[in-house]
């Protein structure tokens, strides 16, 4: 689990089909084979490392469903680590799991703050609620604004400083993760099918006969 806040940005330098190498500094002060590290919101597993530097493999689902495969040599990420049971909750609940993309409509600037503009679909649009959170490229947010056809956030000068969203132009690909809860209750009040249906048994048939 992760949390949106991220630690740092890396650098893309090397992709190989499904495989990626970052250079990073400090992700990797105390990772293990194995481990778990968000790139640009995408949950992926380390499975090679040295100083200042890690691969991860990227499945063909991954590459459809964020844009990693959009990434080009030289290209900045947003970094964070998994969150760790002593850490501090600064963000919200992010999985790594990657809903689906939007793009880049515009951006301006407001007082000290930028506003972006991300379109949707309409199958991510539904997660999304004004004053909620949602994730972009692995940056934690608030919704300030929902539209007919996406969304708008607020950026602080400290997260323009210190992740990629505000080097994105108009056209870019970002990735989005919506709020899990609503996911999840979404599922919950979905019509459910009779606990006989379910294991293929015809209960009223053994009742009549006396089983």
């Amino acid at each position: 689990m992760f949390t949106g806040i991220i630690e740092e940005t890396g650098v893309l330098k090397e992709q190989n089909g499904g495989n990626l190498v970052i250079q990073a500094d400090k992700v990797l002060e105390d990772v293990h084979l194995g481990d778990s590290i968000a790139v640009n919101g995408v949950c992926l597993t380390v499975t090679e490392f040295q100083k200042n530097w890690f691969r991860a493999d990227v499945m063909a689902e991954t590459l459809r469903r964020s844009s990693l495969g959009t990434l080009k040599k030289g290209s900045r990420v947003n970094l964070e680590r998994a969150m760790a049971a002593n850490g501090r909750f600064g963000g919200h609940i992010v999985s790594g799991h990657i809903d689906g993309t939007g793009t880049v409509e515009n951006t301006q600037r407001e007082g000290n703050a930028i506003w972006v503009t991300i379109s949707c679909g309409a199958a991510l649009l539904r997660y999304i609620a004004e004053k909620g959170s949602i994730a972009i490229d692995g940056i934690s947010l608030t919704v300030a604004e929902v539209t007919e056809n996406g969304f708008r956030v607020s950026i602080i000068p400290h997260t323009g400083e210190e992740t990629t969203l505000l080097a994105r132009r108009t056209g870019d690909m970002v990735n989005l993760e919506t709020d899990i809860i609503a996911k999840y209750v979404e599922r919950l009040m979905l019509p459910q099918e009779p606990e006989e249906k379910k294991s293929g048994i015809d209960l009223e048939f053994l009742r009549e006969n006396g089983f």
